[in-house]
C-alpha cells in the first residue's frame, strides 16, 4: 500500500460546545454537513476574500482536527483565538507530530478520507502521527499529477482566491451555509462568473524549470509554475489568456521549455473559447 509520512504537516484540535458554530461562521468549509470520517479542504480568508490560511478539517469525536503546514500552525492558532472572543471553544496544538497518508487502501482505524483526492478519483486517507516512513515527495508527486494544489508549493498565502486553487470544486468552499469571513467577495465571483485564474496541470517537452518560472504565450505571461517534478508540474494560470492562445495556435512556454496545459479532468472546467470560435 503506497504511503508517505508528512513531517511538514501539523494538527490543531478544537473542542468545546461552540466549536462547530464557531467554525461554521468563520471558515469556507460547510462544517454542518461534514460527515464523520471525511477530511475536507478549507480556508480562513481575509475580508477581501483571499486565502489567509489553508488546511484540511475533519471531525474527531466531539471536536475537530485542522491539519495545516507546520510553519503556519502557530499563526493560525493565534488568528482563531483572536476570532474566538467569548465562544466556548478550546484551541490547542494536536498531540501528534506530522501526518501519515495512504492511497489505494484504507489506513484503518483513525484514518479519514481526503475529499479533494476523492474528487480526483484517488482513494487517499490521512491519519495523525507517524504510521509509515514513506517519503513525503511521493505524496507531492501524487497530488501534482492529480491537480491538487497546496500553499507554499503552488501559491502564496494572501495572494490567491479560493476559486484560483479549486476550493469551489473540492467541497472546500460553500455558497449555501451563510456568512463567513470574505464570503461576500467570493460569492460575488461565483455568481458573476469572474474567476479567471485556475490550477492547470503542466506537461513539458523536457524537464520543467524551477517553481516560480513564468508560463508565457507569445512572450506574454499567462501564469506561474508551482510544484515541479521532472517534466510534470502545476501552475495557476489565467484561463482566458490560455484559451485565447490555444484558439490562435500560439505555443506555450515555461522559460524556454515548450509546455502543454490541461485543467484537471475532475474539475469539469475548460479553457474558455471566444463566442466566434465556438460557432465555427
Amino acid at each position: 500500500m503506497p504511503a508517505a509520512y508528512l513531517p511538514s504537516r501539523s494538527l490543531i484540535r478544537l473542542t468545546g460546545k461552540d466549536a462547530q458554530d464557531f467554525l461554521q461562521g468563520l471558515i469556507t468549509t460547510d462544517i454542518d454537513s461534514l460527515p464523520e470520517g471525511e477530511a475536507r479542504p478549507g480556508a480562513l480568508l481575509t475580508p477581501q476574500g483571499k486565502i489567509l490560511f489553508d488546511f484540511l478539517i475533519w471531525r474527531d469525536g466531539e471536536g475537530f482536527f485542522i491539519e495545516t503546514e507546520t510553519a503556519q500552525r502557530e499563526a493560525l492558532m493565534r488568528r482563531l483565538t483572536m476570532y474566538k472572543l467569548r465562544a466556548a471553544v478550546e484551541i490547542a496544538a494536536g498531540p501528534q507530530d506530522g501526518v501519515s497518508v495512504f492511497w489505494g487502501e484504507d489506513a484503518g482505524k483513525g484514518a479519514v478520507t481526503d475529499a479533494a483526492f476523492a474528487k480526483a478519483g484517488i482513494a487517499l486517507t490521512r491519519a495523525p502521527g507517524k504510521l509509515d516512513d514513506g517519503p513525503e515527495a511521493a505524496y507531492h508527486v501524487l497530488r501534482t499529477e492529480a491537480g491538487i494544489p497546496m500553499s507554499g508549493h503552488d501559491y502564496a498565502l494572501q495572494d490567491a482566491f479560493p476559486h484560483d486553487v479549486l476550493l469551489d470544486q473540492t467541497n472546500g468552499l460553500s455558497f449555501r451555509k451563510g456568512c463567513f469571513v470574505g464570503q461576500e467577495v467570493v460569492s460575488r465571483m461565483q455568481h458573476r462568473g469572474t474567476a479567471r485564474r485556475r490550477v492547470a496541470i503542466v506537461s513539458g517537452e523536457a524537464a520543467l524549470p524551477a517553481s516560480g518560472t513564468e508560463i508565457t504565450a507569445g512572450g506574454k505571461p499567462v501564469g506561474t509554475l508551482g510544484s515541479v517534478f521532472g517534466n510534470k508540474g502545476l501552475a495557476i494560470v489565467r484561463i482566458d489568456r490560455v484559451g485565447d492562445a490555444l484558439a490562435r495556435g500560439v505555443p506555450l512556454f515555461a522559460g524556454d521549455v515548450a509546455v502543454s496545459l490541461t485543467l484537471p479532468a475532475w474539475s469539469g472546467l475548460s479553457f474558455p473559447v471566444e463566442a466566434e470560435e465556438a460557432e465555427t
